[in-house]
């Protein structure tokens, strides 16, 4: 019988195949590299079948690894991009954890804050980095180092960050708080106008009155003519006479 899934941890991502034999190339998710030595049984996620390591080969990045029940590139085709596991021989040493102890976790902050949920783990260069999704703040990239991880408790469901470390973006609004904003009216305003009622003139109200002038304000100036050009021309000279001679 084969082993539960439940019984079974992610070890590597094929990445791609390599020759006509039915050889893959490996993304190696473990510390453990006995994970594939000759004779290892590996598991396709999801999958009961058991795959034989018959010989590996290095790869950079990564690492060649056939399987005896694999005889050609097109029987290697579905492996592609497909996890693989094992059943772990031993407990990890304390302080240590398994990815799928992992996800699922509540990421909190040291003030409290829910910053959701571990979805995935990956990762980068020497480290690991758990994907923290489903919070007000979006999508978080946690590194999993002490100066940024200030606790982690699989057991206990707990994971908390420190934010001064996270350099966090700003949080989103919440869904029910766009379609439903709550503002406070200022109690010292006038009401505005009700937009829906038209601007409609009493039938029995006096018409406004006319400005009235005063009879002792001195009226208005009559504003100047416009300048005629006639009379901007220079009367002493007649248009017929030649033009003077400028002065040498």
């Amino acid at each position: 019988m084969a082993p539960s899934p439940d019984e079974r941890v992610t070890v590597a991502l094929v990445r791609g195949l390599h020759g006509l034999r039915g050889a893959v190339r490996l993304e190696v998710l473990t510390d453990t590299p006995d994970r594939f030595r000759l004779g290892s049984i590996l598991y396709v996620e999801g999958q009961d079948a058991p795959l034989t390591v018959d010989w590996t080969g290095p790869s950079k990045p990564g690492l060649l690894v056939h399987f005896a029940e694999v005889t050609s590139r097109e029987a290697a085709e579905p492996l592609r991009e497909r996890y693989l596991e094992v059943v772990p021989e031993a407990k990890l040493p304390a302080g240590s954890w398994y990815w799928h102890e992992i996800v699922g976790l509540e990421a909190h902050t040291t003030s409290g804050e829910v910053l959701g949920t571990v979805s995935e783990v990956f990762r980068a260069g020497a480290g690991e980095v758990y994907v923290v999704t489903g919070g007000l703040r979006g999508e978080v990239l946690v590194p999993a180092v002490r100066g940024i991880v200030t606790e982690l408790a699989p057991a206990e469901g707990r994971l908390v960050v420190d934010p001064l470390a996270l350099d966090l973006p700003a949080p989103r609004a919440r869904e029910e708080d766009l379609n439903h904003p709550e503002v406070e009216p200022d109690p010292d305003q006038a009401p505005g106008p009700d937009p829906d009622q038209a601007s409609v003139r009493d039938p029995d109200q006096a018409p406004d009155p006319e400005p009235v002038r005063d009879p002792d304000q001195a009226p208005a100036p009559e504003p100047d003519p416009e300048p005629v050009l006639a009379d901007l021309a220079d009367p002493e000279l007649d248009p017929a006479d030649p033009a003077p001679a400028p002065a040498g």
